[in-house]
């Protein structure tokens, strides 16, 4: 498949307002934009790595294709997280199972585990086990993974895992598309902080995860250090009071390192599509060399890089979906549901 054209409304060609757009307005309009209706979800507690509870949505229509495992971004849950909900709804409605869940210390996850996040050194374990039990459940492989901003970054981090975990449902996990993903954190806060909305974001994001934190300490006793979360006052300032301990680090630029996939994605064997926009405002632009020269030589790697789409945006204007005769503004989700689509005819046995 040829690399598609992305084209906003004119109004959208900047990636902060792409950005802000999809935070202040598109999540209040964005179900009057889709024909798709809600799928029919069952809920489901999987257990992800080291038996974590992982609270999850599950629908498998009729005659099931493959399915679609997907999870969102750094705060949020599956009741808010309007944008994945786009993504179950339409992959439903075209013959995917869906899988959608709430990661570690997120939405109904955090109420039966205070398991704390990792950035992907258990979350893509955690895909590999749902994907095995959601199998159980009658969803049908090949299985694909999914998420968007830090959500990418986990999802990456399962296909990492799914090529070197012993576990027989491997072989079923085909690989992932991914919109926005986090590549670099130590890169990415520092150029964030240096932009005054940047700083503005980060810190908003920071109050988030410390009502996350608070959500925990209410829900789980004992489990996390009151005067440690009083101290949050950054993204940074959460994993350094409350994560890297847990996790064997002595720093968050160590932590961070670790989680980075730029790291491992010369060794991805399995198709991944990485959509990325160019003026993503949250992102330090030297990412982008670098994850065009990875692409270059790994030949399982396909990247769109696209010129605009701000950050998990890509709202497209009316002639945009005329070209691809979308009946909704959801660009991302439209060509990735015909990536997979193209692919899956064509899919080999790893």
């Amino acid at each position: 498949m040829d690399p598609p054209t992305y084209i906003p409304p004119w109004f959208l060609q900047n990636g902060w307002i792409m950005t802000l757009y999809m935070g202040l307005w598109s999540g209040r309009m964005w179900d009057a934009h889709l024909q798709d209706p809600t799928p029919p979800y069952i809920e489901v507690v999987f257990h992800g790595a080291d038996e974590v509870p992982l609270f999850g949505w599950l629908a498998v229509p009729p005659q099931a294709q493959a399915t679609i495992i997907g999870t969102y971004g750094i705060t949020g849950t599956l009741e808010n997280q309007w944008f994945l909900q786009i993504l179950g709804r339409k992959a439903y409605a075209q013959g995917y199972a869906v899988v959608l869940f709430d990661w570690r210390a997120h939405g109904k996850t955090a109420q039966l585990s205070p398991v704390l996040t990792s950035d992907g050194l258990y979350e893509g374990e955690d895909f590999v086990h749902i994907a095995e039990q959601a199998l159980q459940k009658g969803c049908p492989d090949p299985f694909w993974l999914a998420g968007y901003s830090l959500g990418g970054q986990l999802a990456l981090w399962g296909v990492q895992a799914a090529q070197t975990m012993g576990m027989e449902i491997t072989d079923a996990i085909a690989g992932a598309a991914v919109i926005c993903p986090n590549l670099d954190a130590n890169r990415s806060l520092r150029y964030l902080v240096q932009h005054p909305l940047g700083r503005y974001l980060e810190q908003a994001i920071a109050r988030n995860l410390k009502a996350l934190a608070w959500d925990i300490y209410q829900a789980h006793p004992g489990a996390l250090d009151r005067a440690a979360i009083e101290r949050v006052n950054s993204i940074q300032g959460f994993d350094h009071e409350l994560v890297i301990a847990s996790l064997g680090f002595a720093s968050v630029h160590a932590y961070y390192e670790a989680s980075c996939p730029l790291a491992f994605l010369p060794r991805i064997q399995r198709p991944t599509l990485i959509l990325y926009a160019q003026d993503d405002p949250l992102f330090d632009p030297t990412i982008t060399l670098d994850l065009q020269d990875l692409c270059t030589h790994n030949p399982n790697l396909t990247l769109w890089l696209t010129t605009h789409g701000g950050h998990v945006g890509y709202i497209a204007g009316a002639k945009n979906c005329q070209n691809y005769c979308d009946l909704d503004p959801w660009w991302a989700w439209n060509r990735i549901l015909a990536w997979w689509d193209d692919l899956g005819p064509n899919l080999v046995e790893i």
